[in-house]
């Protein structure tokens, strides 16, 4: 399972969608791997179904034959679409979990994109921005108000959220959350011209602390 992992996606690093480090992720990355089992399903009885119909035609029997017909019918189709059909269900049920909601713990920031860099601002510390890094508290969901001076972007922290697009007179809200306090690494993972590969940044997510010395203006 190991070798396979790191040879479709890799299941580690900064920017592994299969290693999450909040529950946004978390949910992002189960439902992967629920789509990833379901294909493999599908295609395990794809195959079985094929390798029937050879010996079917091999044998030429007419009970037989009305046999394999069953089971096209039944699993080729009805099972294939019941699987579809729960996929569906989930991945609905998943995108409602990743919609940002309003809560007493909720933290505001807004993330501004241009070519090439990124500058972050904080409702909870006006007038205070930073660029190329986004400080947020550990533990508590943060939505990130998410626009662009120029050409459209794309905010993306693997292993914290999903990606949302940066665009131009428009704000899109994304949800994000770290487990536990560290480093992060966010990228634009649109092309947008020469040099969107430099557009990076980082994601600090701080322990109570830390944060409460950020908001303070103790910590820069």
């Amino acid at each position: 399972m190991g070798v396979t992992c790191s040879l479709l996606i890799g299941c580690s690093g900064e920017l592994s969608v299969v290693d999450p480090a909040g529950p946004a992720a978390r949910t992002i990355s189960t439902l992967w791997w629920a789509m990833l089992a379901g294909a493999a399903t599908i295609l395990g009885m794809v195959l079985v179904l094929l390798g029937a119909a050879f010996r079917a035609k091999e044998n030429c029997d007419a009970d037989e034959t009305a046999g394999i017909k069953v089971w096209i019918v039944g699993l080729g189709l009805v099972f294939s679409m019941s699987v579809l059909a729960a996929l569906t269900v989930y991945g609905l049920h998943a995108g409602q979990r990743l919609m940002p909601r309003a809560g007493a713990d909720v933290v505001a920031v807004s993330a501004e994109a241009r070519q090439w860099s990124w500058r972050f601002a904080y409702d909870s510390r006006p007038g205070h921005t930073t660029d190329g890094v986004l400080h947020i508290p550990a533990g508590r969901p943060v939505d990130v108000a998410i626009t662009s001076l120029d050409v459209v972007h794309s905010f993306w922290v693997p292993r914290l959220a999903g990606k949302l697009d940066a665009i131009p007179g428009h704000v899109n809200t994304l949800r994000i959350e770290a487990d536990m306090p560290g480093s992060f690494q966010g990228l634009s993972a649109e092309y947008n011209g020469p040099g969107y590969r430099a557009h990076v940044f980082t994601v600090k997510a701080h322990d109570a602390e830390a944060w409460d010395a950020f908001v303070s203006g103790a910590e820069q």
